[in-house]
């Protein structure tokens, strides 16, 4: 039997795929953020029915090196330069299944984003100028109509999930800091975890994002290839430390107007994570943090990311 043995029951899909950017691959980037798409117990779906709540902010600073021009809006743009502060809040609700190695959850996530973004924009007679802006809007939406989890044992589970961004954002091709990408972004998504038994982990999560065409510029984004991994050894008293570490592949060209054939981005990221678990009123509660520096980028803004995450679960 599996039903009790799952210790820190945190669900999977309550933030999962909920790392924002302003800018997609129509920027030079896409939605992920290096090592912040994976979290603790990403493997597990809780066994017991019931609803899971969570508060994730994300934190990006980084800016895109070298003369390189990519389409923002509509125009080319160089010299870009990003700020991004991102807050989603997630509502899961775990199916009573009965016993059993499945269980299965839905969830939807409201975000809330600051952007802020300048970079130097050639416009369609070829003037450049350099330009600024700045705005918090509501961001995207994100939808997990379904995720469904397996427990091997009592320690190692499997989750499969389909987490949807649905365009709900704030959009205007004559504006730099959009929080909405004006896009579905569809994004099948597998994650594995091992539990110590003793308070640490071994999570491991990989995810591969289709976007639909932006049709106010008529420009789609290439699919992006996520794996992100993080350990964590436990301390006692429910404290544990570890590091995070993410990999983002543009793994298929962009298409539409300014496309530029073979730019496909990469990053590498690695960081250190710490985090708590335990009792908070009647809710089984997790708090975490973490900061994942980018030390190796083709064709994407290089900087650090930090994310906090606060996630109670109520059964």
């Amino acid at each position: 039997m599996v039903r009790a043995c799952v210790v820190r029951p945190l669900l999977a899909l309550c933030v999962v795929g909920t790392s924002p950017l302003v800018l997609a691959a129509e920027g030079g980037v896409g939605r992920p953020i290096t090592g912040l798409q994976v979290f603790s117990n990403a493997g597990v779906v809780p066994p017991e029915p019931g609803w899971v709540m969570s508060l994730t902010s994300f934190w990006y600073d980084g800016d895109l090196k070298g003369n390189v021009q990519v389409p923002i809006a509509g125009a080319l743009s160089t010299g870009v330069d990003m700020k991004v502060s991102y807050t989603i809040a997630n509502f899961t609700h775990v199916w009573d299944t009965g016993k059993g190695p499945w269980n299965y959850a839905s969830s939807i996530g409201v975000p809330v984003q600051y952007t802020d973004v300048s970079a130097s924009v050639t416009g369609p007679r070829g003037r450049t100028l350099g330009t600024e802006d700045t705005g918090t809007q509501f961001a995207d939406a994100l939808i997990t109509p379904i995720a469904a989890g397996y427990h091997f044992d009592e320690v190692n589970h499997l989750s499969l999930s389909l987490p949807i961004y649905v365009p709900t954002g704030a959009y205007n091709e004559d504006r730099l800091a959009n929080p909405g990408q004006n896009n579905y972004t569809f994004m099948p998504t597998a994650a594995f975890t091992h539990l110590d038994g003793k308070g640490g982990e071994f999570t491991l999560m990989s995810s591969l994002e289709f976007y639909t065409e932006n049709n106010a510029t008529d420009y789609r984004n290439g699919n992006i290839f996520t794996l992100d991994a993080l350990w964590t050894h436990g301390f006692g008293n429910g404290w544990s430390a570890g590091m995070a570490a993410g990999y983002i592949q543009q793994v298929t060209d962009d298409s539409g107007s300014g496309a530029n054939s073979g730019f496909r981005g990469r990053s590498v990221g690695a960081g250190p994570a710490v985090g708590w678990q335990g009792k908070f009123a009647d809710a089984q509660a997790n708090l975490s943090a973490r900061w994942v520096p980018e030390f190796d980028t083709k064709n994407r803004p290089e900087g650090n990311g930090f994310s906090v995450n606060l996630t109670l679960a109520f059964f």
